[in-house]
């Protein structure tokens, strides 16, 4: 976040002054007036330039895409970052060759990524929170499809045996999408069990 104080014969005079010393316009600051300035008797005697705290506002979606370069470059992969920000969500899906390695084994390393451009991007604790989802060549709705799939069949097997059945270790999201999908079964109910990063769904039968 960059900041800086600047003078002029005016308070606008002192904001245009601090704009062009930060190449920026002027929806993309905030603009604090220390001093108002004054003209003085006749503009000469008592003469007060106008002082100003221009604040620039931070970018998430910058500040998102600069550190993927970095990581990118760090790997030596190319990649194309396309971001979306809407109602606190950015939303980032990398576009490129050999993608598969930023997946990772069931999406892990993605989501290391995605964990670390969240921090990143929530620094700055005062602002709201903004929810991070990273995404490469649609994983993660081909992988929500496959949890859906597994929930259903892992209920049907609970219904069938009526033993409790466990799932391996899931992440929160993907737990979400366990639970989610079997929160309505007229059979079974789900809990976790567990402590990060070993935490896994339980999938047992309703009792009568």
């Amino acid at each position: 976040m960059k900041i800086i104080e600047m003078m002029g014969k005016n308070v606008e005079d002192a904001i245009n002054n601090a704009l062009k010393e930060l190449n920026v316009t002027i929806d993309k600051v905030e603009v604090e007036t220390i001093e108002q300035g004054s003209k003085g008797f006749l503009n000469i005697i008592g003469v007060k330039p106008a002082l100003v705290r221009v604040t620039v506002k931070r970018n998430s979606l910058n500040e998102a895409k600069t550190f993927l370069m970095e990581i990118l470059l760090s790997m030596s992969m190319k990649a194309q970052v396309n971001l979306k920000e809407e109602n606190n969500e950015i939303k980032i899906d990398l576009v490129g060759a050999n993608m598969g390695l930023l997946i990772g084994y069931r999406g892990e390393t993605l989501d290391a990524l995605q964990y670390l451009v969240s921090l990143v991007v929530n620094k700055n604790h005062d602002e709201e929170y903004k929810r991070v989802i990273l995404d490469t060549e649609n994983y993660r709705a081909k992988r929500e499809e496959t949890l859906k799939r597994l929930a259903s069949k892992i209920a049907y097997k609970v219904r069938v045996s009526g033993r409790v059945l466990k799932l391996e270790p899931m992440n929160p999201y993907e737990r979400r999408i366990i639970h989610s999908s079997l929160q309505n079964d007229s059979y079974v109910y789900t809990f976790s069990e567990g402590e990060e990063p070993y935490r896994r769904v339980v999938v047992d039968l309703k009792k009568a």
